[in-house]
């Protein structure tokens, strides 16, 4: 199923109404979830919120559309406007998508040269400052690695 497809089915689900227009991943959008652009009607949407929290996904969905249904029916579809807000309370939509840090973190993976224990770490350390805290030998920088908790 395409992402059209996906906004068009949470819109009749939790809206009863149609979307006629298009969605479209953008990944230039970097602090929100999804952008409605009501010169043209389509929606855009940030895949790194779905990667990291499908869930979070379908409310931010429901956002964008509020925007998309009220300005058709022209009522009140920007953020300030009770009409929105009200909207928004009764389809559970969330009303300011959460930063992208709280579900993405990085892991520095770090192992001892002499007795091979592994080190994960949430922040990068000095490796000519620190060493092996079981044998005392010299530590090497392995990879990093991105974890998704959504």
């Amino acid at each position: 199923m395409n992402l059209t497809d996906y906004v068009r089915r949470v819109s009749r689900e939790d809206f009863g109404k149609e979307f006629r227009h298009q969605a479209y991943w953008n990944r230039r959008l970097k602090t929100t979830g999804g952008c409605f652009f009501p010169k043209d009607g389509h929606l855009d949407f940030n895949p790194r919120y779905y990667e990291a929290a499908p869930l979070l996904f379908r409310k931010i969905v429901r956002h964008e559309l509020c925007h998309y249904h009220l300005y058709f029916e022209k009522k009140g579809y920007r953020h300030r406007d009770r009409d929105f807000k009200e909207l928004l309370e009764a389809v559970d939509g969330v009303r300011y998508a959460p930063a992208l840090s709280a579900f993405e973190t990085n892991v520095y993976l770090y192992q001892c040269q002499q007795c091979a224990h592994v080190y994960p770490r949430k922040r990068r350390i000095n490796t000519a400052k620190y060493g092996c805290g079981k044998c005392r030998g010299p530590l090497l920088f392995v990879e990093k690695r991105n974890q998704s908790s959504g």
